[in-house]
């Protein structure tokens, strides 16, 4: 059949070529690499022992795969014991299966080249979040997200060089319709920005749909010719139904994204005391089984695929129930997961910048941070949830997101480590200077005064006299006026009209096969 792909992919490379000229180009650096060491709480012994006990649960408890009949057969050729929907799977197959074929680090494309992140190794890829249905500002409150919601949020990624990727759901547009809004949330990622971008996993169909876009979108680098298969473009979020469950909804997108070589994030949602134990070690060893048989079921479903050990979990209050973040217990979850992830051979996902706050207050400040500095420190590669969290996941704050994507920028500079160039020992400054002197105006000082500290576009250093006479604006304030002039401001990245044109095409045809649905 001809589809609106192959028809017009031999005439979108000249034009994305063309529409590149005069583009204003945002200035970031792709994704950041670390050169500190990573923080890490146990020794061989102490995650050995998580490990064997997550064999255990994998071997003698059993994860439920449910409403799949494939992939319960799947895991019968594999050599599980699978009885009803829950399979129990011989101790050490999981980490073969993952270690023979899944790849220690890949590469996200992006339409824009130079925007391609690295996955794993010593690379980290700050996100924003995810999946959250409320928006907030502070002139407006608190409210139902919409389309225009996303496309601002879409746009402010794209515009914050300390965000290396666009994200995903970041928020729930609930002006359109459930079954269908996943075509104008995918087609805004690739309209407004040139970085990567996340798919749809709520349905198998509306993976297919994220990948048919994909494929629009890139058209001739689609396939790579040194391996023809399908370059990774797109990166999917699939979460185990905790505890040790996954639905058919993750794994019929699991499925699709796997076949067309598109990488899954395999993540345990969890909120201990609840869907795990109460303890750091058991909701580990939990975790960790989940995530394993996740991942080794993406590989027996097409081995090579890329995937990501993935790991949310946060405390909960014993008195309410009510989620708790930036507390010292998921802190300890993420160094010891990530550790674990690095000894799989696997790529790491969690962290970001949490908070139960509704507001862009001190408790988003503190909780956010308590969050953001273990998600470097442990080696995290894959950050969501990096920019815009509030009220537990359930808001996605306007003004939340420009103080995160600050916090965020100097976690970047915090990864460079310490500079031991001959710059960076500045022996030449010393020396110039001498004692009992300054150092304001030395050649030294002024060569690199410019880019020297980290420079926060939104706190105020000045003296009492001058914030008084700039209108006492706290930071909230402060980051309101920001993300409006960024958005005033902004400029879409060229799309060649041709594959606007053929991605437009699809979703109409799509969108006219079915009616609109809230399901």
């Amino acid at each position: 059949m001809d589809s609106p792909t192959s028809r017009r992919r031999t005439r979108t490379a000249g034009g994305a070529r063309r529409a590149g000229k005069g583009a204003t180009v945002v200035s970031a650096q792709p994704y950041a690499t670390r050169r500190i060491p990573y923080f890490e709480v146990l020794d061989e012994a102490g995650l050995s022992l998580i490990e064997e006990n997550a064999d255990t649960i994998l071997e003698e408890i059993g994860i439920d795969f449910r409403d799949d009949e494939e992939a319960l057969q799947i895991w019968r050729e594999a050599g599980a014991d699978v009885q009803g929907e829950r399979v129990r799977i011989p101790r050490g197959l999981c980490r073969r299966l993952i270690q023979e074929s899944a790849p220690r680090q890949f590469t996200q494309h992006a339409r824009n080249p130079e925007r391609n992140v690295e996955i794993g190794g010593p690379h980290t890829v700050y996100v924003p979040a995810y999946g959250c249905p409320f928006v907030h500002d502070i002139d407006r409150g608190r409210r139902y997200g919409t389309l225009e919601d996303f496309q601002n949020f879409v746009k402010l990624a794209y515009l914050s060089p300390s965000l290396h990727h666009s994200g995903g759901t970041i928020c729930e547009p609930v002006d359109l319709p459930v079954n269908k809004r996943h075509f104008d949330m995918v087609y805004s990622h690739m309209k407004y920005s040139d970085k990567c971008f996340m798919g749809s996993v709520t349905h198998p169909d509306r993976a297919r749909d994220t990948v048919e876009m994909a494929r629009i979108l890139f058209g001739d680098r689609w396939i790579d010719p040194d391996t023809d298969k399908p370059r990774t473009c797109v990166i999917n979020l699939i979460n185990a139904n905790s505890p040790m469950t996954f639905d058919d909804t993750m794994l019929g997108a699991a499925k699709v994204y796997a076949r067309a070589n598109q990488a899954c994030i395999v993540t345990p949602f969890i909120l201990a005391g609840a869907m795990s134990p109460v303890t750091v070690a058991g909701t580990a060893a939990q975790t960790l089984a989940e995530a394993m048989a996740g991942m080794a079921f993406i590989q027996l479903v097409n081995p090579g695929a890329p995937v990501v050990l993935g790991s949310f979990a946060s405390s909960m209050s014993m008195q309410s129930g009510a989620p708790t973040f930036g507390t010292p217990e998921p802190a300890l979850v993420l160094y010891v997961m990530a550790h674990l992830a690095r000894r799989l051979g696997v790529p790491f996902r969690s962290g970001g910048s949490f908070t139960a706050s509704k507001l862009p207050d001190a408790q988003a400040a503190s909780e956010s941070a308590n969050t953001l500095l273990p998600t470097t420190l442990g080696g995290v590669n894959f950050a969501l949830h990096s920019a815009g969290w509030l009220e537990g996941g359930l808001a996605m704050g306007y003004e939340k997101f420009i103080m995160d994507t600050d916090q965020t920028g100097m976690m970047q500079t915090l990864l460079k480590g310490v500079d031991l160039s001959e710059n960076g020992q500045a022996m030449d400054a010393i020396r110039e200077v001498g004692p009992g002197k300054h150092f304001l105006g030395c050649a030294h000082t002024q060569a690199n005064f410019k880019d020297a500290f980290y420079l926060s576009p939104i706190t105020d250093n000045n003296s009492f006299e001058q914030w008084d006479a700039d209108g006492r604006l706290d930071m909230a304030q402060r980051a309101n006026a920001r993300w409006k002039k960024l958005l005033a401001e902004y400029e879409a990245p060229p799309l060649d009209p041709a594959i606007d044109e053929a991605l437009l095409d699809y979703m109409a045809t799509c969108k006219a096969a079915f009616p609109d649905s809230n399901i």
